[in-house]
């Protein structure tokens, strides 16, 4: 006898059940759309046609593995990643592990701030520094509402930024289709010359950040608790996996689309080397409505990025030393270094590159003990990873600590 199907009802509502579990990774994602993502694939785009399409796509494949892995580490253990560091680590590695990740997440804000000003001084004409600060106390007030409304409400709204910048990017494909012969051709492996190794590197390097990797596991707690190993971890399990899944095909998206954007519109350019000249060159190429869209997904971008970069430093220290400040007291604190640099009159495209090198030495921190713990049988019992998932995320993570190690030096000694 066969198996009775279920009524559409039932399917319908067991689907509405899946959706409301959906949330963690799109905020997760926010981070593989800031405005690091955006220098790196609009410069890529610019300068080397759609050579580097197969660089945006490993790298979205690769980070929705190390996504699921964080999720899944806070799901079967209850506990985050900084939060197993610190179970595992005597008190100095404890406070040197805690240090470095406060820089990351320091030199995290210090790119979303930087490209939150950069739009509002293309939108409004703004001081870069006003801006900056306007920028900053946005994010107060979007750390505000998951402070008093919980985390869902935060991840409704950081959906909806989300969804902002998505419209921004793929608004410039719809007005002005790329070729799709060219952009196949983008998808096989290959490069031409160092400067576009660098540029792979700086894709993958703000494509997989170390400040969501810890961030991820410890919402995955707050959102479904710590369940018993049985049917209903396997069910979040399974949630989780479509989560990360549909947020990693939307960022996907969004960063293809920045890249084909500038591979169509403007491929081939040497003078197109700040956010700003890219406005002014989609200005011109595409008119001013396009323009304007890429602007408010720049806004977009930092508003929500810098939101989600303040969020994941509360959680680390709360997670590595059992320690909380006061919300306003650290988007302050993390504020200032971004500020200086805005009055300073550093160059705010280059600041955010360099800002991305200085994520880079964070990777590997929270890539390794990730693979590490969740390939731990002790620690994840039947739900420990499969041995090939192991093989593949340790891959993933020498390929990326390598590329940003390669980074770091070619942003260091000037090679191009």
């Amino acid at each position: 006898m066969g198996t009775a199907l279920a009524s559409p009802s039932t399917v319908f509502n067991r689907a509405k059940s899946a959706s409301l579990l959906l949330g963690p990774a799109f905020v997760a994602s926010i981070a593989y759309v800031d405005p690091g993502n955006i220098a790196s694939n609009v410069s890529a785009g610019a300068q080397y046609g759609y050579l580097l399409v197969w660089v945006v796509v490993l790298a979205n494949a690769m980070a929705a593995l190390v996504q699921y892995l964080s999720a899944k580490a806070g799901l079967v253990t209850g506990r985050s990643l900084p939060e197993l560091v610190r179970d595992t680590s005597g008190r100095r590695m404890r406070l040197a592990y805690w240090a470095q990740a406060e820089l990351a997440a320091m030199a995290t804000d210090l790119a979303e701030v930087i490209g939150g000003a950069i739009a509002l001084q293309l939108l409004f004409h703004l001081p870069l520094v006003l801006g900056g600060v306007i920028t900053g106390a946005v994010s107060i007030v979007l750390l505000g509402v998951q402070n008093r409304r919980g985390q869902r409400t935060f991840e409704r709204v950081i959906i909806g930024l989300l969804a902002i910048i998505s419209i921004g990017f793929v608004a410039s494909l719809v007005i002005s289709p790329p070729p799709l012969g060219a952009t196949a051709g983008g998808l096989l492996p290959r490069f031409e010359g160092t400067q576009s190794v660098l540029l792979a590197a700086a894709i993958v390097g703000a494509t997989v950040m170390p400040h969501v990797i810890y961030l991820h596991s410890g919402m995955s707690v707050e959102r479904h608790g710590h369940p018993e190993p049985g049917p209903v971890r396997a069910r979040l399990l399974r949630v989780n996996r479509w989560d990360v899944g549909i947020a990693m095909v939307i960022a996907g998206a969004v960063n293809l689309a920045m890249l084909l954007m500038a591979a169509h519109t403007f491929g081939g350019r040497t003078d197109i080397n700040t956010i700003q000249d890219a406005y002014h060159a989609v200005h011109s190429s595409l008119g001013v409505t396009a323009a304007l869209l890429l602007a408010i997904a720049l806004l977009a971008s930092g508003l929500a990025s810098t939101s989600v970069g303040a969020y994941a430093g509360a959680m680390i220290m709360e997670g590595l030393l059992r320690r909380r400040i006061p919300l306003l007291l650290r988007r302050v604190v993390t504020l200032i270094p971004a500020l200086a640099i805005l009055a300073v009159g550093v160059d705010p495209t280059r600041a955010l590159i360099v800002s991305q090198v200085v994520l880079s030495f964070g990777i590997p921190f929270a890539l390794i003990p990730l693979v590490r713990f969740t390939g731990d049988r002790a620690l994840m019992g039947a739900d420990v990873n499969r041995r090939v998932t192991t093989a593949i995320a340790w891959a993933i993570a020498a390929v990326i600590t390598a590329l940003n190690l390669l980074l770091i030096y070619l942003t260091l000694t000037g090679r191009s």
